[in-house]
């Protein structure tokens, strides 16, 4: 009976590996992404996420030329029609306006958001949409850079605010900012301005980096209120990112020659993010909202984000540090539904599985369920985009990050995948219940054959 019991349980436990997204998975997340997105940081931050998915040749972290080509290939013009329709869109709004001069691209209490859509303008540009659809994109983009230098606040060594109504500087827009400034520099052949973008990161650094926690960044700070002095990890996570895409940036420019400290800080500094968050990882293969806070609740979104900028470290930096734990946290979030992950990491916090209920799947649903999206592909369990410590229900900006996520390791894996020797495999597992079933009647058999033999 013992021997019969074991091969049972045997049989209905499994290691069940974690899958890779499909193409019918990355459809219905980006739909989610397409529909969700509404808000000016969402515009910009799906624009890139399609860029690095569908259209790698025109990604500044890809391994091609910036400026890109002004021709665009046949086989990507669909791909870059989504990103032109951002960029389209929001040139239309801002012309309604009848506002001149310096001006964000679209109105917002946040000085710096606006920016993140800047890459798509200056795309459109230099590829002739101008010319299609009679808009001046060239214009709206000198406007936002204008905006940025004569109409918002700066510290005393010119840190530009985020925030419109206050002095106040956010980790957030290391992601926002800076990747614009360097694309604008190179569009308009302006060695100043590309340096521009990497001075802006290395003053948020001064601010935000916090010694006395591992180097993890504070989130918001300098400002007469609303100040955040936690370590919010989607914030972190935003910050790598900036100083990833400003790196691919002037590493595939014509200025790389003369950039090359740049360069070096930049790779250094996303590798301090790493060294700094990845400790806090837990064994579910999320961080929580707050990286050193177990207080606060499990967020996949900077789970995602943070994992993309460990395989463009290894892509453009050639540091491999971090691709075994960037390489389980994927595998946990693109988990099974029903699979209990388990995975090594340097945290000692035990964490258990983190599915969630999901309301009735309307309209497009996901095909074959996953542990971290809910039946309509929304990712889950992530942070409120809209109240950074509250958790909510649907983030456009985590739909964005996971197609980072999967961009970034379809791209390492085509690159030969560097680290991935070292990868300690995830062991996501699924012990049934009916094994528990099992395991009671075991207890019950034992304690029967105690009594009457």
């Amino acid at each position: 009976m013992l021997l019969f019991v074991t091969g049972l349980l045997l049989g209905m436990s499994s290691q069940v590996r974690a899958q890779n997204l499909t193409s019918a998975h990355i459809s219905t997340i980006s739909e989610r992404l397409a529909q969700g997105a509404v808000h000016s940081w969402e515009y910009g931050t799906r624009a890139e996420a399609l860029l690095e998915l569908n259209a790698p040749t025109y990604s500044v972290v890809s391994f091609n030329a910036v400026p890109p080509p002004r021709s665009i290939p046949s086989n990507i013009t669909s791909a870059l029609g989504e990103v032109f329709t951002i960029a389209h869109n929001i040139v239309v709004a801002r012309s309604l306006s009848n506002i001149t001069g310096p001006q964000p691209l679209i109105a917002d209490t946040s000085a710096g958001d606006p920016a993140s859509i800047g890459v798509a303008v200056l795309l459109a540009n230099w590829t002739g949409q101008g010319a299609v659809d009679g808009l001046d994109y060239a214009g709206a983009a000198r406007d936002q850079f204008d905006y940025l230098f004569q109409n918002v606040s700066k510290t005393s060594d010119g840190a530009i605010s985020h925030r419109v109504d206050q002095l106040q500087l956010w980790s957030d827009s290391v992601y926002m900012v800076p990747p614009f400034l360097a694309y604008y520099g190179v569009m308009t052949q302006n060695q100043t301005i590309l340096s521009e973008a990497y001075t802006q990161i290395s003053l948020y650094r001064k601010y935000l980096r916090d010694a006395a926690a591992g180097n993890l960044w504070k989130h918001i700070q300098l400002g007469q209120t609303g100040n955040d002095d936690g370590h919010w990890s989607t914030g972190n996570a935003w910050a790598a990112a900036g100083m990833i895409r400003v790196l691919g940036t002037i590493q595939r420019s014509p200025y790389a020659n003369s950039l090359k400290s740049q360069q070096n800080d930049l790779t250094n500094w996303a590798d301090e993010i790493h060294q700094a968050m990845y400790p806090h990882i837990n064994s579910n293969g999320l961080f929580y909202n707050y990286a050193d806070n177990n207080t606060t609740f499990y967020d996949a979104s900077s789970t995602a984000l943070l994992a993309s900028t460990v395989y463009r470290l290894s892509l453009l930096g050639n540091i491999h540090t971090y691709i075994p734990l960037a390489e389980q946290a994927r595998k946990a979030l693109l988990a099974s539904a029903g699979t209990i992950v388990s995975v090594t990491t340097t945290s000692t916090t035990p964490a258990p599985s983190t599915a969630s209920t999901a309301l009735p799947a309307t309209g497009t649903t996901m095909p074959g369920l996953l542990l971290h999206f809910t039946p309509e592909g929304w990712l889950t369990p992530v942070v409120n985009p809209y109240s950074y410590d509250e958790q909510g229900s649907n983030s456009p900006e985590g739909q964005a990050f996971i197609l980072e996520l999967q961009a970034a390791w379809r791209d390492w894996v085509t690159d030969g995948a560097q680290g991935a020797n070292s990868a300690r495999e995830a062991q996501p597992h699924v012990l049934m219940i009916g094994a528990i079933v099992v395991l009671r009647f075991l207890a019950s058999y034992v304690s029967s054959r105690t009594i009457y033999c």
